[in-house]
């Protein structure tokens, strides 16, 4: 049975129902192996190479590894900004904000004409 994933083909991300940190069960989604083998294999490279070795790719593999995203990601920008995001959350929000400020003066132009004098002239003049 396979399992359905939130993360696009061909990418690869920390699962978010793995057991620790999600790194055995994002390969393994990645690369099509069930997660019991290569959480197996995993602990077989900790006892045969030592522990703190493969602790340590561990951990940095969970450091560089995107969390897969909550919901499903369907179009480019939405997989622009879900990167952008986990690059850095201060630009994303910079880029939110000014895309909020655009719409809110473009708002501002239509209300003002709408609400202006001329407004209500314009209107009476095309009617007749």
């Amino acid at each position: 049975m396979k399992r359905r994933t939130n993360r696009p083909k061909g990418t690869l991300y920390r699962s978010r129902n793995g057991t620790f940190a999600g790194v055995c069960r994002g390969l393994a989604d990645y690369y099509g192996f069930s997660v019991g083998w290569l959480r197996f294999l995993v602990v077989m490279l900790m006892l045969f190479s030592g522990i703190w070795p493969m602790v340590i790719l561990y951990v940095i593999a969970a450091m560089v590894m995107k969390p897969e995203p909550m919901r499903p990601i369907e179009t480019a920008d939405e997989q622009f900004f879900y990167d952008d995001y986990v690059q850095s959350r201060h630009s994303a929000a910079r880029r939110i904000k000014r895309r909020y400020d655009q719409l809110d003066r473009r708002l501002r132009r239509m209300e003002d004409r709408v609400t202006a004098k001329e407004f209500d002239w314009d209107r009476r003049m095309g009617a007749r």
